[in-house]
């Protein structure tokens, strides 16, 4: 059977090789066709009164990539080896994001799928994938995505895909997916043909905003939900990353996150495992993650940039852009979740945001470090390691879901840049200058000068990262610092514990002691040695636990730190 809703066409047809077949009027502008000996394998176009082919706006499969015909795909066909999977809840866990393309020097699913050991010996809970629906070209960090119902053949297309998960599962890896909902690419992108998918007056920065509340939309929303449904449902995937849920304009009184939340739910009782929904959003509105019964919009979690942002300027000193607001932010958003909670930001100039100490710390997913942070920055460059490790110590004892970027853990050097492979000259030449408009004003104006042509190939090949920097000392002690804190992370329970109000944070200028429950994780983020107080309100001894230096040492309550390092220590007896 084929299906595609085209409600302003007067006729439809499905063609097969040079043969078109009439489809009929199904009601609420949906045409369909019976087509004798067609099944998994056959290759279709659609054609709207007689105008060009074009693929199906639902295509499950497009092997010659955004411009040639769809393929019919049976899902029911792939044979699962996960049966006893049950899935992972998000508290306490571990999220590792990585981009397929670059992940391996192959850049496909099967090669990623061998890496996999890594991860599990590292500690690592959930694999993050970047988007994987058919790009322009070969190369793409995924977010100029069309046929979202479909899997690149970059990457070894849907059963590759298939097999990634499953291989995942088998070795207790949960597996988030990361979406885009805001907006289709700019090449290959059929969709406006056949419907108001998108919206009439309003965008965003990256392209026309879908429509999700105008004429029309019911059907543009069941796109998308049914999207989403597909992937937990027939990939097995076990949650989904949705990208820039801010950009998502909707005015409806049941918004679309909220709609997603829940049948998400309804699909987690029917198929028995937990499934996670992350938003990213820049809007510190803890709204989004607060359960529908409190009137929220009842996602599991969502990304928390204050964290990154006081990391990054606590460990690097890097004071341009929006980081200029995070300039002694640290202990108030290791405590409360978010730094700009109705404060006012000086990048925006006005306040932003709301308070969030309510919201259990698990539901803010955070990191060091992540494509965004690490890719908008014109050279692509990473935090150096020394910084890294402070800021990894910090992280992975935080009440926050920890989520690491690939190769972060070793140290690599490899950069992660922006990256494209845009067909229509027009996009090609056009991409860097775009880039760089983007960031007018975050400090990255010299971008034109600095940042490498996104549409080169050497661009793309810089950023997989070299597994071989593994057999080297410093990469290998940098990994080790990571499995150590991670260990740590999971052997006491005050590390995991999720409840902001327990959390207290003393500091300095250049330091800070966090308490967690019967531990103090104190760090020395300057340039020479300082002596910092545990809090016990006691002189009884307390234990190392795990330090960046082997020279830090502790009497009574006070500990004696080197320069540019971490301590967790343990109370005896506790507090």
């Amino acid at each position: 059977m084929f299906e595609v809703w085209a409600p302003l066409a007067m006729s439809v047809d499905v063609e097969i090789g040079e043969v078109r077949y009439p489809m009929s009027a199904a009601g609420g502008g949906w045409w369909t066709a019976e087509v004798p000996g067609a099944g998994h394998g056959t290759d279709y176009r659609f054609r709207l009164d007689g105008g060009d082919p074009m693929p199906d706006p639902r295509t499950r499969w497009q092997p010659e990539g955004i411009f040639g015909p769809s393929r019919l795909y049976d899902h029911d066909r792939f044979e699962w080896g996960d049966e006893l999977w049950r899935g992972r809840d998000l508290p306490g866990a571990i999220i590792y994001e990585l981009h397929i393309g670059t992940f391996t020097p192959e850049g496909t699913f099967d090669a990623a799928t061998e890496k996999l050991e890594h991860l599990v010996d590292l500690g690592i809970d959930f694999v993050e994938v970047m988007p994987v629906p058919p790009v322009p070209g070969g190369r793409n960090w995924g977010y100029d995505g069309v046929d979202l119902w479909a899997v690149t053949e970059n990457y070894g297309g849907p059963d590759a895909f298939k097999r990634f998960v499953d291989a995942c599962h088998r070795r207790g890896l949960g597996v988030i997916l990361d979406v885009v909902y805001n907006h289709l690419g700019p090449s290959g992108n059929f969709l406006a043909p056949f419907g108001p998918y998108f919206h009439s007056s309003a965008s965003s920065f990256w392209g026309q905003a879908v429509n999700l509340d105008g004429l029309g939309s019911d059907e543009v929303r069941a796109y998308f939900v049914g999207n989403a449904m597909q992937w937990l449902r027939d990939y097995h995937v076990d949650g989904l990353r949705l990208d820039a849920v801010h950009a998502l304009h909707d005015s409806r009184a049941v918004h679309l996150l909220e709609e997603l939340a829940v049948e998400t739910e309804a699909l987690s009782a029917a198929v028995g495992r937990p499934l996670t929904l992350i938003a990213e959003s820049d809007l510190n509105d803890p709204r989004l993650m607060t359960s529908r019964e409190a009137g929220g919009f009842g996602l599991t979690a969502a990304w928390d940039d204050d964290v990154h942002h006081a990391l990054h300027v606590a460990v690097s000193g890097e004071r341009h852009g929006y980081y200029d607001d995070f300039h002694g932010a640290l202990p108030k958003v290791l405590a409360h979740g978010y730094y700009h909670d109705g404060t006012f930001s000086s990048f925006r100039g006005r306040s932003h945001g709301r308070p969030a100490s309510h919201v259990p710390g698990y539901r803010f997913v955070c990191c060091a470090q992540n494509h965004d942070q690490i890719g908008n920055r014109a050279e692509g460059d990473r935090l150096d390691p020394e910084a890294l490790r402070l800021a990894a110590g910090l992280l992975l004892t935080s009440p926050f879901t920890p989520m690491l970027f690939m190769g972060e853990e070793w140290g690599t050097r490899s950069p992660f840049l922006f990256f494209t492979d845009h067909v229509e000259p027009q996009l090609r030449e056009g991409e860097g200058d775009r880039r760089r408009r983007e960031f007018v004003g975050f400090g990255y104006d010299d971008w034109a000068e600095k940042a490498p042509d996104p549409g080169e190939e050497t661009t793309f090949l810089r950023s997989k990262l070299d597994w071989s920097e593994l057999d080297q000392d410093a990469h290998r002690a940098h990994l080790d610092w990571y499995r150590a804190l991670i260990a740590l992370r999971r052997a006491h329970p005050e590390l995991t514990d999720p409840r902001l109000d327990r959390v207290k944070v003393d500091h300095g200028e250049s330091w800070l002691v966090v308490h967690r429950g019967g531990l103090r994780v104190a760090a020395n983020l300057g340039p020479v040695p300082l002596t910092v107080r545990l809090g016990t309100g006691r002189s009884a001894p307390g234990q190392v636990l795990l330090a960046s230096e082997a020279s830090v040492t502790v009497q009574g309550e006070e500990l004696s730190l080197p320069p540019r390092s971490l301590a967790v220590v343990r109370l005896d007896p506790p507090v």
